[in-house]
């Protein structure tokens, strides 16, 4: 793998990239490479993001095949897959021999199958090329998926002096050594082997002796998220794969970087879900893949307003006696969807981080005294300015105890919501997104008028 640099401080400007645009047009290729050697492999793959796909060809063309290879794995996808389609066979499997086999999989993973099976033939190293097939079987969002083969593996009857031996060898195929497996005449995981008691220990002791027992692990098809989950409780920076819970066989490791990633991803998800938008779509997407992404949910807002709007005509009559009470309609619908999604919000965000705990009556009941507490405190400040303001106590009245309703109602959903959804199997962040807002929306206006009609006699 390339040298890393540091280089904190890069920050991509048009001087620069103009200077690079020259130094392509003048095909100053020693000049290039100078200015290229200057940065990190991330931050020559921000310099090709800004470049048309021609100039990024010509600096990819131009640079060796360790700095591309990590240059590949950091440009945005869509530019990622027109380099590729520009590359050919030879090529690709040139770049992706450099790589840990977790990103060489990754990147074959992105090819059309016709182009996969012909890049693998062209991979020279059997024993990568196999590892990478290997990968290439795993979904995306498991463990098997995630994990690198390349780890520092010991095996218990190893003497330490032995084992040191063998341990450089492995490390020279490691980018980084978190840590050090202990296996067996199986190649079972039964341990992990912490450097400082390799360091101290006598040469002639066996490994068995000096070894840790107690490790985490994941199973190979384990859920990406879970991994992620285990990886953050336990604060690991690796953690060992097996090929199954019973047969506890040491297939890879999967390292932080690649749970970032997972969790970006799901971050991102959630959060268009939530803006109510129903597949992962990027600013750059074509019109058709937007729209297809975003009129579902805008349907919905559509039904949702032409249910407000029967329920409010259902009131003409309360209007035509208070048409005041028109007046407060968009507060009260505002208050019930904000309530809603704070409430679902935090549920959603919890069971994500698995904080939520005990059952779902107890999340209600407490939902609801919070939902009763925020209410009153900002009823009565809506029942003073509604008395100021028109005079009459009655309607008041009628306004901030639908506000307390309202919110304590819009509470409740935007919890129990999200807690039945998981329990179902359904991403719950789907609950934080215009479908809490929309309910919310009309279960609020509804009872608004419900509570006045009744209090001011109508």
């Amino acid at each position: 793998m390339s040298e890393e640099k540091e280089n904190s401080q890069f920050q991509l400007t048009d001087t620069l990239l103009e200077q690079v645009e020259l130094l392509i047009e003048t095909q100053n290729d020693k000049e290039l490479k100078r200015v290229m050697d200057e940065f990190h492999y991330a931050d020559i793959a921000e310099i090709l993001d800004e470049l048309n796909l021609e100039q990024a060809m010509y600096v990819i063309k131009l640079l060796d095949s360790e700095t591309t290879a990590d240059i590949l794995m950091e440009l945005d996808e869509d530019n990622r897959e027109k380099v590729l389609k520009n590359l050919s066979a030879k090529e690709i499997a040139e770049e992706v021999e450099e790589l840990d086999t977790d990103d060489a999989a990754d990147i074959i993973a992105e090819l059309p199958e016709e182009r996969q099976q012909a890049v693998i033939d062209q991979i020279e190293d059997e024993a990568h090329k196999a590892e990478i097939t290997e990968l290439l079987t795993y979904d995306d969002d498991v463990a098997g998926g995630l994990m690198a083969k390349e780890l520092v593996k010991v095996y218990e009857t190893w003497t330490v002096a032995g084992c040191l031996r063998r341990i450089r060898g492995q490390a020279k195929d490691v980018k980084r050594v978190h840590s050090i497996y202990v296996v067996d005449k199986q190649d079972r995981l039964i341990g992990r082997l912490s450097l400082k008691d390799l360091i101290v220990a006598k040469s002639e002791q066996k490994i068995a002796d000096i070894y840790i027992s107690n490790v985490d692990y994941v199973n190979v098809n384990e859920d990406a998220e879970e991994v992620a989950k285990i990886m953050a409780k336990y604060d690991l920076e690796a953690i060992p794969v097996i090929e199954s819970d019973d047969n506890k066989v040491l297939l890879g490791r999967i390292t932080i970087d690649d749970i970032v990633d997972v969790l970006k991803e799901e971050a991102d998800k959630d959060y268009q879900m939530a803006a109510g938008i129903t597949s992962d779509v990027e600013a750059d997407d074509s019109i058709i893949q937007l729209t297809k992404a975003r009129l579902p949910w805008l349907f919905l807002g559509l039904v949702g307003g032409v249910g407000a709007f029967l329920i409010m005509e259902g009131f003409h009559e309360a209007f035509s006696k208070y048409a005041v009470l028109f007046f407060f309609t968009p507060l009260i619908a505002a208050m019930a969807g904000n309530v809603g999604v704070q409430s679902s919000a935090i549920i959603v965000q919890g069971l994500a981080n698995d904080d939520v705990k005990g059952s779902i009556n107890s999340r209600l009941l407490k939902e609801m005294l919070l939902a009763a507490l925020n209410g009153l405190i900002l009823a009565l400040f809506l029942f003073v300015f509604v008395w100021i303001a028109q005079g009459e106590a009655n309607t008041a009245l009628a306004v901030s105890i639908s506000l307390v309703v309202v919110i304590i109602v819009a509470g409740l959903i935007g919890t129990f919501v999200p807690l039945f959804l998981d329990k179902r199997g359904i991403d719950p962040a789907i609950a934080t997104g215009p479908f809490i807002t929309t309910s919310n929306d009309i279960f609020g206006i509804l009872i608004y008028f419900s509570i006045a009609k009744l209090i001011l006699g109508i």
